[in-house]
């Protein structure tokens, strides 16, 4: 999902989110956060062997095994959570890395910036110098428009 969000492969990311954290901070947080969710998933792992191990096919456990199946039950949906948390914090972060970005201006905006630009040559009045530029077009309201409101 990081690679995908910022073009370029984990290795080169972790060095320039390490080398120059100002320039990009919502990579060096994906990048934070992506550690995270290698630790949690290294524990979920470690947790999924111990209740494997204690839950054996063929094998009964003793009395004082029931608590560490339980917690070991409990330690592994903790670590699920975890994880699961830091991959939606990520991809939080890839959002809001792509709201930052500016879009593409809206078709209304664009066509009154290319009215504004074609304003600029638009043809000379009569007795008007050829050095002196073109009046702008009027932007906004008329003045016989504005009055009181209601």
């Amino acid at each position: 999902m990081i690679e995908k969000a910022w073009g370029s492969p984990i290795e080169a990311l972790e060095a320039l989110a390490v080398r120059r954290p100002s320039d990009d901070p919502l990579l060096r947080a994906a990048m934070h956060i992506r550690s995270t969710l290698n630790v949690t998933d290294n524990a979920v792992a470690v947790h999924q062997d111990r209740l494997n191990a204690l839950t054996r096919p063929g094998h009964v456990p003793a009395f004082y095994d029931l608590e560490r199946i339980t917690s070991s039950a409990a330690d592994l949906r903790v670590a699920q959570a975890e994880s699961r948390t830091a991959l939606q914090a990520i991809s939080h972060v890839v959002e809001a890395r792509e709201a930052a970005v500016p879009a593409a201006p809206a078709p209304a905006v664009r066509l009154a910036q290319v009215a504004v630009a074609r304003s600029g040559h638009a043809p000379r009045a009569l007795g008007q110098a050829p050095d002196q530029p073109a009046p702008s077009a009027a932007v906004g309201r008329s003045g016989a428009g504005l009055g009181p409101r209601r």
